[in-house]
């Protein structure tokens, strides 16, 4: 996802070009960590707001009521008395139902009389349900007297298209226009470019006393500890979509509790010793299933709020792979999603060829117009490889052959585009440029424009062959000679390990470089190795495609001061010739990295290494709002008593910073579910020194459930079992 920062200059202001740069950058005209944001969202909807429920109450922000890539309310604000109420607290429900956000009067002048502050207590509630924000406010007032109020709302909308509110410059947009419906409610209308009808409903209950374009006033008389609601509901509606009937507050409220508390009903909970980890936990539970978006395929985990709340391909899979033990009903949503929209028949507009699995589905005006090639994208290298892991992962965790036969064509056509459309030279290893100037530039998940690059400095040429790829195609041959196997193909089996040891082979003479000890970044067009050092080999080691004695190596690498921050692994190591550590890709940190790293560690038998890297992610959370884990963080040095410095437009939550720290936990564990053998295994367990005990409860396989215990003795980590119904075995292997 490219996400890079540009600051904004007044020459920058003053262009008219629909596009700045080639890339699809994020424009930093203002910090996501400014000041405390709060999030919901509700399947293709989503809410950005600050600690007050406003929006929009500072110009320039992403904060808005979002649908399908939309910006359906840009601005809505509430004032008593003319003045902005004084905030006392905001949170977002853990289960993340809500939010709600109390708050007080300050001091009002009238003519007729003294409104002294902490006299009106004010409770916002919102929640979305469908493409709908319900919000109550409710009122109550502590003075000794009856006192009339007066609360104004004022509200906008401006349906910004997503790429719109990230940066990019359009030449042509719609016509927005605005009109009273009756006397309680509003309505925005924009009939885009794209001959789409968008409309913004705005309902108010008890009706206003005036009403305009831009503002409704309500008055109350409230007598003394007297308690009164206002409600509001903004309805987006797109006219080629069916939304479903609206519903009230309290019913609406009422369903998408409950709606959350089924979708987590049955997975594994971790509980500890350790009360910051639980509440990085529970944060992390809430943030991934707030992501997830249920379709008829099943569950998907949309990317991250605010820039990517829609299908990635990448981050789906990914996020997929990290839950995998706590629930693996999302990787089943994913596979089952992928294989649906996989892409059947070349189009280079969108980097579109049999067999690939998408990058990024966008619905808006801008995607719908081809002005952003977003539509259905296909501009990923590794989606496709990793899509066939996720599938031979969700079979040995779960056994489900049924869904393996239904996606086995999906999978055999994402092996063709590997053979055929993914290694662009024959020469054995998988590529990738862009068909067209308007798609990516660099296709692996370090997309920015200039995340790829040799020792000295200079931009890598493509084609080019990523390091991690290689490692993403090795583990999918496996993992489809697994399947092979069980689906009675013997020579498909046969196939696949052989291509798979040929490429291991293949990888170790072209990628090894001895005088960094760690793989290359990448090779170039003319096979010329990217000689830097870069987290990127810590993916081999999770794929397996690395030599043992040189895993240890690339291990050591990773986790010296150059290459480890002290929170976490950077992307770029320090003292490398594109080293930022404020840059998207080039020496920050990102807890999905360093977890797939982790695990990497813990296959080669690192679980100390992997415990460190656990502890530096740990602390790092316990330094953010709500202990939510961003997407990325600066890749500053750590420093006592400071905090990790923030990456201004990081998403949060983003779906696999979040499911990160269950790839930790798998990671310290050395935790396998093998469900062919039907037994839980504990592979020489580690426990970081921030925590001595974790209870994992409710852990699945087969026909078992159990509740497992995981607690230090002395020096050594060892596993018991709280209660177990069915017959799998738990062996603690040391």
């Amino acid at each position: 996802m490219v996400d890079r920062v540009r600051l904004v200059t007044p020459q920058d202001e003053s262009r008219n070009s629909p596009n700045l740069w080639s890339e699809y950058e994020i424009e930093a005209k203002s910090s996501l960590t400014d000041r405390p944001l709060r999030n919901l969202k509700y399947g293709d909807a989503f809410a950005v707001m600050d600690a007050h429920g406003d929006i929009g109450a500072i110009k320039e922000t992403a904060e808005g009521l979002y649908y399908r890539d939309t910006r359906y309310l840009s601005h809505f604000e509430i004032r008593l008395e003319g003045k902005r109420p004084l905030l006392l607290s905001s949170s977002v429900h853990e289960d993340k139902a809500a939010l709600s956000v109390e708050m007080t009067n300050p001091d009002v002048d009238r003519s007729d009389e003294h409104l002294q502050r902490d006299t009106i207590f004010l409770q916002r509630t919102k929640f979305l349900f469908g493409p709908r924000c319900h919000e109550r406010i409710s009122l109550r007032n502590y003075a000794s007297a009856p006192r009339r109020l007066r609360m104004d709302f004022l509200y906008e909308a401006d349906f910004h298209d997503m790429f719109e509110v990230r940066g990019t410059r359009r030449l042509r947009r719609g016509q927005v226009s605005a009109g009273a419906k009756g006397s309680s409610a509003v309505e925005f209308c924009y009939r885009g470019v794209d001959e789409v009808e968008r409309r913004t409903l705005l309902e108010f209950d008890p009706a206003p006393v005036r009403i305009d374009n831009h503002r409704a006033t309500i008055e109350l008389v409230l007598a003394p500890n007297q308690q009164t609601s206002v409600f509001v509901t903004v309805s987006c509606d797109e006219a080629k979509v069916k939304a479903p009937l609206a519903e009230s507050f309290l019913s609406g409220y009422r369903q998408i509790r409950k709606a959350r508390r089924s979708a987590t009903a049955d997975i594994a909970t971790v509980t500890s010793s350790n009360a910051s980890l639980n509440d990085i936990v529970c944060r992390s539970t809430a943030d991934a299933y707030t992501l997830v978006t249920h379709s008829e395929h099943g569950p998907y985990p949309y990317a991250g709020i605010p820039w990517f709340n829609t299908i990635f391909g990448r981050d789906g899979i990914i996020t997929a792979m990290l839950m995998m033990w706590i629930d693996p009903l999302v990787a089943r949503g994913v596979l089952r999603t992928l294989a649906a929209t996989q892409a059947t028949e070349e189009d280079p507009h969108s980097d579109a060829q049999p067999g690939k699995i998408i990058h990024e589905m966008r619905h808006g005006e801008m995607a719908r117009l081809r002005e952003v090639p977003f539509g259905r994208y296909y501009g990923s290298i590794d989606a496709t490889p990793l899509f066939v892991v996720l599938a031979g992962l969700y079979f040995d965790r779960t056994g489900d052959v049924q869904t393996i036969k239904n996606i086995w064509p999906n999978i055999c056509a994402a092996l063709r585009w590997i053979d055929e459309h993914g290694d662009m030279d024959g020469d054995g290893f998988v590529e990738y440029a862009r068909a067209r100037e308007s798609g990516l530039a660099n296709q692996g998940w370090k997309d920015s424009h200039d995340a790829i690059f040799h020792a000295d400095g200079s931009d890598a040429a493509g084609p080019i062959a990523l390091c991690e790829v290689q490692g993403y195609v090795f583990a999918a041959r496996c993992h489809a000679a697994r399947m092979a196997r069980v689906l009675g193909l013997a020579d498909l089996e046969v196939k696949h390990l052989s291509d798979a040891e040929q490429l291991r082979q293949r990888f170790e003479s072209a990628f090894w470089c001895e005088d960094i000890g760690t793989y290359a970044l990448a090779l170039d067009g003319a096979k010329r190795p990217c000689r830097v050092l870069a987290s990127n080999a810590g993916h081999a080691l999770f794929c397996g495609i690395a030599a043992p004695d040189r895993a240890r190596r690339v291990a050591a690498n990773l986790l010296g001061r150059d290459s480890f921050s002290g929170w976490g692994i950077r992307t770029i190591a320090a003292g490398q010739p594109r080293f930022n550590p404020l840059s998207y890709h080039n020496g920050s940190v990102w807890p999905h990295d360093n977890a797939l790293i982790a695990m990497g560690f813990a296959r080669y038998g690192l679980q100390g290494e992997a415990s460190r890297v656990f502890s530096g992610i740990f602390d790092a959370a316990r330094h953010q709002d709500l202990s939510r884990l961003p997407e990325l963080f600066c890749g500053f040095g750590r420093h006592p008593h400071r905090a990790p410095t923030p990456y201004p437009v990081a998403c949060a939550p983003q779906a696999w910073a979040a499911t990160s720290v269950f790839g930790l936990l798998a990671a310290c564990f050395g935790l396998e579910l093998a469900y062919q053998d039907n037994e839980i295994r504990f592979r020489n367990p580690v426990l970081p020194a921030f925590v001595d005990e974790v209870i994992v409860r409710n852990l699945q396989l087969r026909d078992t459930t159990v509740d497992i215990r995981v607690h230090r003795y002395g020096r050594d980590v060892t596993a018991n079992v709280l209660s177990r119904a069915g017959s799998a075995k738990i062996a603690i292997l040391k």
